[in-house]
């Protein structure tokens, strides 16, 4: 499984999504790489939605349709209503279900 974090350093979240892989990654025996996004066409052309966006095997399990890419923070649907990252939980949902697939 391609795992990749993508972010700019303009925006804070990444580092929350960042600690979260982190700690499934040692759970799950999974490598993340990470990618800073720095213009707007870089942006479009990874399909980057906003900071922290995570690719699994080249795909966004966070997208939403209609969502345009650009360089924002990006907001997320969690339990506990917006967030700058996905939960734990969500993340290891994602993961789990992606490593099936595989």
């Amino acid at each position: 499984m391609d795992l990749t974090l993508l972010y700019f350093d303009g925006c804070p979240n990444w580092q929350t999504m960042a600690d979260r892989l982190d700690t499934l990654a040692g759970e799950l025996d999974l490598e993340v790489s990470r990618q800073t996004v720095t213009t707007a066409e870089e942006a479009e052309a990874v399909g980057f939605l906003g900071s922290p966006t995570l690719m699994v095997d080249g795909h966004d399990p966070f997208a939403e349709g209609g969502d345009p890419a650009g360089l924002s923070c990006r907001v997320y649907v969690t339990p506990d209503g917006p967030a700058g990252s996905p939960t734990l939980a969500q993340l290891r949902a994602v993961l789990t279900a992606a490593g099936e697939r595989s």
